[in-house]
């Protein structure tokens, strides 16, 4: 059997950073089809132990590019858990390599994101949420603005969100919902979505175990009529970051059968596929 041979974005040598990606590499490594390449990009140079595995030898960001040219024959693709502020280069960088990417990381211009590949001879699956409950969860929402049009106009929207305290920007996945909230009548600006990042609010006042406060996803919608006699509220909450190792392994495997150029595939075309 071939195995697909997978090469990691966002290892760190610190370590309080880059631990999704880390999950991710040392979950590859113990896949019976795939294959984690001895090397990982990072910003900066270093190595990563990886259990069952070894070294990862890591590749600064100034060499990424003719890092990845040169070894575009021994990737099949890249899966990347980096930040906010690489999004956009590092897509630009897998373009220009030709090598297919499963992107993880949440933030930069969603927009471009897309453009970048659609211009290109490559395809990705480009995700703010790999917990495939979650990801459900969406479609549920974006089926019912679609088929329920301004159906709550009046109501107001509260969206509080607890995530680790190094997550510096809002919720990817509430992000991904204000388009949907608006077509059903209840319009929020991605500033005023609440981001908890306070390790004592998390414990005491939301409960959050304390052995999760370094990964964890708490996510509260709450509607409420003009007259507060009605509220609904919706809750997703995330321990940990095992839910989402498992659904990269699918966006990877998936990917990896796709031969299309130029195509943007979400969780959804995953979980249908």
């Amino acid at each position: 059997m071939k195995k697909i041979k997978v090469c990691v974005a966002g290892l760190s040598p610190k370590t309080d950073e880059g631990k999704m990606a880390k999950l991710i590499a040392e979950a590859i490594a113990s896949q019976e089809d795939m294959e984690l390449c001895p090397y990982g990009l990072s910003e900066g140079v270093g190595t990563v132990f990886i259990e069952s595995e070894g070294p990862i030898q890591l590749v600064p960001i100034e060499e990424h590019a003719s890092f990845l040219k040169a070894r575009r024959g021994d990737i099949d693709l890249i899966v990347d858990f980096t930040v906010p502020r690489s999004v956009n280069l590092n897509s630009e960088t897998y373009r220009e390599a030709e090598i297919p990417f499963v992107m993880g990381t949440t933030g930069g211009d969603r927009q471009r994101l897309v453009e970048i590949v659609q211009m290109s001879t490559i395809s990705a699956v480009i995700a703010t949420n790999f917990a495939v409950p979650v990801v459900m969860f969406q479609e549920m929402i974006r089926f019912a603005a679609k088929t329920f049009p301004n159906s709550l106009n009046g109501f107001t929207l509260l969206i509080r969100e607890s995530h680790q305290a190094s997550k510096s920007d809002p919720s990817g996945t509430a992000v991904s919902l204000l388009d949907a909230f608006k077509e059903v009548g209840m319009p929020l600006k991605k500033e005023q979505i609440i981001m908890v990042r306070d390790p004592v609010v998390q414990e005491e006042e939301m409960g959050i175990p304390k052995q999760y406060l370094g990964g964890h996803g708490y996510h509260t919608y709450t509607f409420l009529s003009a007259d507060g006699t009605v509220k609904l509220q919706f809750i997703h909450n995330v321990l940990g970051r095992s839910v989402y190792v498992d659904g990269a392994l699918k966006a990877i495997r998936f990917l990896h059968l796709q031969h299309a150029e130029g195509k943007v595939f979400s969780m959804i075309d995953v979980l249908r596929g």
